[in-house]
């Protein structure tokens, strides 16, 4: 007789594990390892048991993206808890995220793929769309600045540069880049 029936059934576990496998598979191998097949398979969870927490790859990889944001907002929401000074805080914070994704080569690589994904998947840019216009609502008294948005926008270029690998932008030249938009989140 199988144990599968006698075992403690644990659906949020098992959907937190799908999700780190599928964030595994896209960043070793790129979004389009991530099948239902190859997901169920390193999860050594059964194909049924995958489709009931997503019924198809795309609730899957919406999940994923969603996992990846609200990891993004916790580091964000710990940057500014750590800094006294309200004016431009998220936008700090927001930079400091963006930038620290190099140096944490799993957060990096996985949203490496679902950046390149954001490009290619209108659903997914609408839901980052979202994500950016709900921050900039909740902090418009105080990252909303013109100097506050060109910084975000560089957090942007800088994501970008650092997920296509086209510049090198390392040690010195990094660190006095991210001085300098710092400097401009207190205006």
């Amino acid at each position: 007789m199988s144990n599968a029936h006698h075992r403690k059934k644990q659906p949020v576990l098992v959907r937190q594990q799908l999700l780190e496998v599928a964030a595994r598979l896209a960043a070793s191998d790129g979004m389009a390892a991530v099948t239902l097949d190859a997901v169920s398979a390193a999860s050594s969870v059964s194909k049924g048991g995958l489709l009931h927490h997503f019924p198809t790859k795309n609730a899957l990889l919406d999940a994923l993206f969603e996992s990846l944001l609200e990891k993004f907002d916790a580091d964000i929401e710990e940057l500014m808890r750590g800094d006294p000074l309200p004016q431009g805080r998220f936008t700090r914070a927001y930079l400091r995220a963006v930038s620290g994704l190099k140096e944490r080569p799993d957060d990096s690589r996985s949203w490496t793929q679902v950046t390149i994904a954001l490009l290619a998947e209108p659903r997914l840019r609408l839901r980052w769309r979202q994500w950016v216009q709900a921050r900039a609502e909740e902090y418009i008294g105080t990252d909303s600045s013109l100097d506050a948005q060109v910084v975000r926008f560089a957090a942007d270029g800088l994501w970008f540069a650092d997920t296509l690998e086209s510049h090198d932008i390392n040690g010195v030249l990094r660190r006095d880049l991210i001085d300098r938009l710092v400097e401009l989140t207190g205006r």
